[in-house]
């Protein structure tokens, strides 16, 4: 089967063939990813899904479009998406193959982060084409996704002579990709999942401690800070870091744990990690001046061993000395 036409003689890669397209797993990436394809042109025809809400969610995303079990799903489709959680792909993978379910020429895309092409080795021994394209985005299950997915970066991982057919496919689907070794796959979704799983803990667990101390709305106050916060990150990298911790404020920092150990002793242990890797991250660019860190380190290892205690007021000049902003735009 073709999937992709040869690239014309301006060199200029040209559309893929029109697909029949299949989801295995219909959990919040799948039917998404099925109906931006849809809206290129190409064509969704079958559907898996075990959970009540993996069914709603298929019939919400991609109404009109077959339940039916997994190998019908590869019977009938020349593009099938295999959007399972991690641990379940490779038994999904051996399983089809080693029941005849894959086709030869058949295009067989996961969307793991984890995994590149390596892990389809089953199905490539039965004739498939083996793509990794993994979404660099969080999902919700609602057609919000399918809009999201307008500029979103996927992980791409394809055998040379895919190259072309995998970046086509996600090009349809709105999104840029970037190529991703096989041997760096486990690396690069331990980057993605410390950014934005991690984000979401911390935003939480921020939102939960601005209610305990009575802000009605932590949702409003936290929006703008948060966003200005992830711009400046992204835009100055270590030159962003701001706050208590890249100031050597040692006395406020034992303050936030000793309150944090009243009233949420569930975050302790985040924010002296998070700490942790603030002060060393700012000492190593130059943000935290040697002779403050030491008190700071000192509170945070007391914390670590569980002997706590504050240090008293800084002394000198340095005490007052803010590089990092002011300081209001900091809490």
């Amino acid at each position: 089967m073709s999937t992709v036409h040869p690239p014309d003689s301006t060199g200029t890669q040209d559309r893929p063939a029109r697909l029949t397209v299949g989801v295995v797993g219909a959990g919040r990436v799948g039917p998404a990813l099925a109906a931006s394809l849809q809206l290129a042109g190409h064509r969704p025809v079958a559907v898996s899904g075990v959970s009540d809400a993996s069914r709603r969610r298929a019939e919400k995303m991609l109404p009109d479009v077959p339940l039916v079990p997994p190998a019908e799903v590869l019977r009938r489709a020349d593009l099938v998406l295999l959007t399972v959680p991690d641990d379940a792909l490779p038994g999904l993978v051996t399983g089809l193959a080693e029941t005849g379910a894959v086709r030869p020429g058949q295009l067989l895309v996961h969307t793991s982060g984890r995994y590149g092409v390596s892990v389809l080795d089953p199905a490539l021994r039965a004739g498939a084409l083996p793509l990794a394209l993994h979404p660099a985005m969080t999902f919700t299950g609602s057609p919000v996704d399918v809009q999201r997915l307008a500029g979103c970066s996927f992980g791409v991982t394809a055998p040379e002579e895919l190259r072309l057919a995998a970046e086509a496919l996600v090009i349809e689907m709105g999104g840029e990709p970037e190529w991703i070794s096989e041997e760096s796959r486990p690396l690069y979704h331990a980057a993605l999942a410390l950014g934005s799983n991690h984000l979401i803990t911390l935003v939480a667990q921020s939102m939960e401690l601005l209610r305990t101390a009575g802000v009605g709305a932590p949702d409003r106050m936290l929006g703008p800070l948060l966003g200005a916060a992830l711009d400046n990150a992204l835009r100055s990298g270590d030159a962003a870091l701001t706050g208590p911790v890249a100031r050597g404020d040692a006395g406020t920092v034992a303050a936030h744990i000793a309150e944090l150990r009243e009233h949420s002793p569930q975050t302790v242990a985040g924010y002296v990690a998070m700490a942790r890797a603030t002060a060393d991250r700012a000492l190593a660019h130059g943000l935290l001046k040697a002779e403050l860190a030491e008190d700071l380190l000192g509170v945070l290892a007391d914390q670590e061993t569980g002997t706590g205690g504050a240090p008293g007021p800084a002394t000198g000049t340095d005490a007052d000395d803010d590089e990092n902003g002011p300081e209001g735009n900091d809490r």
